[in-house]
């Protein structure tokens, strides 16, 4: 082998690894996938179905403060519980208030919270959360990479499903599952 081509193995190795801890995702490990059932959070709307009562059903908006205004309740917490444990936790106020016999309420979410997707992608912004995206997804609803986008990998703010409820940023690949509320940002290539 001649020096000149140990000495180009050797700057192109190099320059791979300078390119490789100068990556914004650098250090960042991946995100953990989203377990488990869904948890309501303020932006969802849902409707609840109160069984035999039409005028106690009705669709509601969570508010910044996770909580709805149900009528002969008032304030009710519904963030952080799944719509089955919350419809539960209707019934059981409403039944042990007396204001009705035997409740049946029901609660579906109508609309989750949406997903945000920065950075190198045509139209950057807020997008409807349907579950079963993926990062893909969420580009091809953006308008598809730029031509300097850095496609794999991005990364992610999570909300949903972290042990402590604070933010986790993690990085993440075209296939990842999303959760509502994630922040992703699409990184630009510099060559």
């Amino acid at each position: 082998m001649s020096i000149r081509l140990i000495q180009r193995f050797v700057v192109v190795g190099i320059s791979g690894l300078l390119l490789a801890a100068c990556s914004p995702t650098h250090g960042l490990k991946p995100i953990p996938p989203v377990t488990g059932a869904y948890h309501l959070g303020a932006g969802d709307q849902i409707r609840i179905l109160t069984y035999n009562d039409p005028q106690l059903s009705n669709s509601f908006s969570v508010s910044d403060a996770g909580t709805i205004a149900f009528p002969l309740l008032g304030t009710v917490t519904a963030a952080g519980q799944t719509p089955e444990n919350f419809a539960a936790s209707l019934s059981g106020q409403l039944g042990t208030r007396g204001l009705l016999h035997k409740p049946s309420v029901s609660v579906e979410v109508t609309q989750y919270r949406p997903v945000f997707v920065l950075g190198e992608v045509q139209k950057p912004g807020q997008y409807n959360y349907l579950p079963g995206m993926t990062m893909e997804t969420v580009v091809a609803l953006a308008g598809g990479y730029t031509y300097r986008a850095i496609k794999n990998p991005a990364s992610v703010v999570r909300t949903e499903g972290t042990p402590d409820g604070r933010p986790m940023k993690g990085k993440i690949s075209e296939e990842t599952y999303l959760a509502p509320g994630d922040v992703i940002t699409i990184y630009e290539r510099f060559f």
